[in-house]
């Protein structure tokens, strides 16, 4: 046997050290067996080269990657001659360990990322162990966008560390806990039946109560809702699983923040957010694909000294198109639309689409006396929105006085202070204002004091039985009289019958709305 001086430096014993000892000697124990298999390989197949890598050990301990080259060159005495050529690759080696180790951890946190999490949840779920059970926990912090937005991001980063580190020591070594981006982590439970899951995500939940983070003076209390889902190897795939754990998670959230949510397939509340998601993606793929229109629904003048004498008067409203053509009214998802901060995008769009329909429909323009555009409370409360009227009106050369915006009654008592600098922007420029579902609020006729609106719009709850309900009767004319008194002009909803016609009118309504009066139609067929 003979060693090359080289490789004996490298491994810091002396060449006659190393003559007469087998290369397994100093070959970490962990890839002896490959090297063994490599060596037999060589004797078995005399004319073919064999190349591994593996690991030799250091003099002083330390481990040197090895990539060999190997061939069986003789035999001499019955013995075989194996040539080994082997080059230092630690370097190229620690380097690719490295690359390897920031593509599967996060480098904010040290925690496995999402990507490598999900190579570990796919392992599981296609496993042969069909009665294993594991769990998934799904975390999102509660208080962290108040420290991010207080502190900066330098605070959220040590924070989230810091909740890395709590979490850790709840885990188990088993587990696997994962950063899934931003203010989210998971913690994958394997063999782990759904009690001791439970508990489990108790655990995390308390360790991120007992968490006091503080930043420069401010001292933060956090919280975490976590969505725990149970599962077996073959129950879904990977985005079934995640999609149930992130359903869960909201719904803690939902239902409080601060708490754990077991997924159940049959879940009642799960059942409600996954209604309230599809029609969240149906209203965005509407705005994206122009999948909404315009209707309008005529509003008649009741009295001659009403102050609009001449000129169409008429309320626009909003359909979606469905799958199949068919029209799906405002009720079905504007309430979603609100829960989950859409509402300005669509008032955007009702906004430009008006504005954009009266500039290309000139005789409708001419012809017309008020336009009016319902708003939600959400975008009145934004000067982005406020904006974007402003800018609509400079794009569309249509005169501002012709355009009323509709408010509820409650959107503008809850936001009061931004309602009023609202209304007062646009009123500035000659927009007009109704107050739409008048009578409905506890406090109506204090705010109307001070609410600079043109129209009251009554309730149509009061309207539809006042030639029957002597109550609703006592109501409207109250509401009638005080809003004349106060300068506004009033408007009865839901006139539906002849009968509701005659006793508004003898009340004094200046107008009214309704199929009596009219029903809805396309913008496109207004005048046709």
């Amino acid at each position: 046997m003979s060693v090359n001086k080289y490789g004996a430096d490298n491994l810091g014993i002396p060449v006659e050290n190393l003559i007469g000892r087998s290369i397994l000697e100093t070959t970490h124990p962990d890839d002896a067996k490959i090297l063994t298999q490599k060596l037999q390989a060589c004797v078995n197949h005399p004319s073919r080269i064999q190349r591994c890598e593996f690991r030799k050990i250091h003099k002083y301990g330390d481990v040197i990657w090895i990539r060999a080259t190997m061939r069986l060159t003789s035999l001499e005495q019955e013995r075989h001659v194996i040539l080994v050529t082997c080059e230092d690759i630690s370097e190229a080696r620690i380097l690719s360990e490295q690359l390897e180790y920031q593509a599967n951890h996060d480098a904010l946190t040290g925690l496995i990322n999402r990507v490598e999490f999900e190579k570990r949840m796919r392992r599981v779920l296609s496993s042969d162990e069909e009665d294993a059970d594991h769990a998934l926990c799904y975390l999102d912090l509660d208080q962290f966008k108040i420290v991010n937005d207080t502190c900066g991001h330098l605070a959220g980063d040590e924070l989230l560390r810091r909740v890395g580190d709590v979490l850790n020591t709840v885990v188990r070594k088993r587990d696997t806990l994962a950063r899934m981006g931003g203010d989210e982590f998971a913690v994958l439970l394997e063999h782990c039946p759904l009690a001791q899951a439970k508990r489990v995500a108790s655990e995390l939940l308390r360790s991120i109560e007992s968490l006091r983070f503080t930043w420069e003076g401010k001292r933060f209390v956090l919280g975490v809702s976590i969505g725990l889902v149970p599962m077996r190897a073959g129950s879904g795939s990977l985005t079934d699983i995640l999609s149930a754990a992130d359903e869960a998670c909201y719904a803690a959230k939902d239902s409080g923040r601060n708490r754990v949510h077991v997924y159940y397939s049959d879940d009642a509340e799960l059942s409600r957010r996954r209604s309230e998601m599809e029609w969240v993606s149906r209203i965005n793929q509407a705005l994206e694909e122009d999948l909404f229109c315009l209707h309008a629904q005529s509003i008649g003048k009741l009295q001659s000294g009403t102050s609009q004498s001449r000129g169409n008067h008429y309320e626009i409203l909003l359909r979606m198109r469905g799958e199949e053509g068919e029209l799906i009214y405002p009720g079905d998802f504007l309430p979603e639309a609100d829960r989950y901060n859409l509402s300005e995008k669509i008032d955007q769009w009702v906004v430009e689409k008006t504005l954009e329909w009266l500039t290309n429909e000139k005789n409708e323009l001419d012809s017309l006396a008020v336009c009016c555009i319902n708003l939600s409370g959400q975008s009145m409360s934004e000067r982005t929105f406020l904006d974007f009227i402003l800018r609509q009106f400079k794009k569309y050369p249509v005169p501002a006085e012709k355009i009323c915006f509709e408010i509820t009654e409650t959107s503008a008592i809850d936001n009061f202070g931004a309602a009023m600098k609202f209304i007062k922007a646009l009123k500035d420029i000659g927009c007009l204002f109704a107050l739409d579902d008048f009578g409905t609020g506890v406090s109506s006729f204090n705010y109307l004091k001070n609410l600079p609106v043109d129209f009251l719009k009554i309730d149509g709850s009061f309207i539809k039985d006042i030639d029957k309900d002597p109550i609703d009767y006592a109501m409207v004319r109250s509401i009638n009289e005080i809003g004349q008194v106060m300068g506004k002009e009033t408007i009865a909803e839901f006139v539906e019958t002849d009968e509701i016609l005659e006793v508004i009118l003898e009340i004094g309504i200046n107008y009214a709305q309704g199929y009596t009066i009219g029903k809805p139609v396309a913008i496109e067929i207004l005048n046709i």
